[in-house]
């Protein structure tokens, strides 16, 4: 049976006295998250340990919890505990740095004598083969993706030289702002889905980001005109719409690009007859009488109102609110959103700063 691994980073004072990790409060806590999950449903036996637990403290009672989940692989970055649980007294300046890698922390480097514990864990991960491997914070996620970001990159699959990986937050930090577990119980639904199958597969989209004035009127009567729903989203700088997108399907989207600092008098337009019509052609999709959804919609409408007199024909759905309705303990932003209701890549990672390119009809 496909296994599914749990990374974390190091041992604490339980994980220690039983050389296992994942055998203290941070394992207790991450049973419960993935009861609520769906991961899987704790017993009565399985709640007798947790209580036993609670009250002696002894982590043989979590340690028998996971060696009744055989599925499941544990491991550590470092099977090891750092002096006062801190792990940055594992590390070293840059200028005593020897292994060549990604900083653990801002400034701070891993030492040259755990260069072996490194290897220790890739190669448990290459013996195992875990379907997926769910990486438990900063260091497990520096340690399988050389990005320690937890909080931009929790939540996303990701290819790694061992597998696909999801990062998410440590049970520890859990534990230290209660906050962070609605995402994390998500999180885990989401590993819970992604362990159906070992590859990472991403939506399919054409997405248009260069258009003219001929590749829009092609995409209003190919994609927009009939469409039975349309989703926008408008980007903007001060007073300014840089920026407007269109979907009518998880599909394809086209994006129509205003202000642009490479182009005339900052416009992405070559000139102004070209602007207006290019306005005109927005006013026209957005006075379509076919259902609209948005992303925090009144800020959108409100902006395109006040600043512009557009208005928006058919507003039905708000993703906001429709989130905010599901799941109202949790963040709200767009970018958490996609990570939880989505496999993209994470996008703000994903940004290209070179030049745009040009229109490709899928005609």
């Amino acid at each position: 049976m496909d296994k599914i691994a749990f990374i974390g980073e190091a041992w604490g004072e339980n994980e220690d006295k039983l050389k296992r990790p994942l055998v203290g409060s941070s394992g207790v806590a991450l049973f419960e998250m993935m009861h609520d999950a769906g991961m899987i449903s704790l017993s009565t036996t399985d709640r007798d340990l947790i209580r036993q637990w609670w009250f002696k403290r002894d982590p043989i009672y979590v340690a028998l919890l996971w060696d009744r989940y055989p599925q499941f692989f544990t491991t550590n970055v470092f099977n090891l505990r750092p002096v006062r649980n801190d792990i940055e007294t594992l590390c070293v300046p840059k200028a005593e740095d020897k292994l060549g890698l990604p900083p653990l922390r801002p400034g701070k480097y891993i030492r040259a004598e755990y260069k072996g514990e490194l290897e220790r864990l890739f190669s448990e991960l290459q013996e195992v083969r875990p379907v997926i491997s769910v990486l438990l914070g900063n260091t497990a996620s520096w340690a399988v993706l050389r990005n320690s970001g937890i909080s931009k990159i929790r939540g996303t699959v990701t290819h790694s030289p061992y597998g696909k990986s999801l990062p998410i937050f440590h049970p520890a930090a859990i534990l230290r702002d209660w906050s962070l577990r609605p995402v994390t119980v998500l999180d885990l639904a989401k590993a819970k889905r992604e362990s159906a199958y070992p590859e990472v597969r991403r939506p399919t989209r054409v997405i248009y980001t260069a258009p003219d004035l001929k590749d829009l009127e092609w995409y209003y009567e190919t994609h927009l005109k009939d469409a039975e729903r349309i989703a926008f989203d408008v980007e903007t700088s001060g007073s300014q719409i840089t920026c407007i997108g269109f979907s009518p399907s998880p599909a394809t989207a086209i994006v129509v690009p205003f202000a642009d600092p490479r182009g005339t008098a900052g416009s992405y337009w070559p000139d102004s007859a070209a602007e207006v019509r290019a306005w005109s052609w927005v006013i026209k999709v957005l006075l379509l009488p076919c259902d609209k959804t948005a992303q925090n919609a009144l800020y959108d409408i409100t902006f395109l109102w006040k600043s512009y007199g557009f208005v928006v024909k058919g507003l039905a759905n708000d993703t906001m609110l429709l989130h905010h309705a599901l799941q109202p303990e949790s963040p709200k932003g767009l970018g958490y959103l996609g990570s939880v209701y989505t496999n993209e890549a994470s996008w703000k990672l994903m940004r290209s700063r070179g030049k745009h390119g040009t229109i490709k009809r899928d005609e």
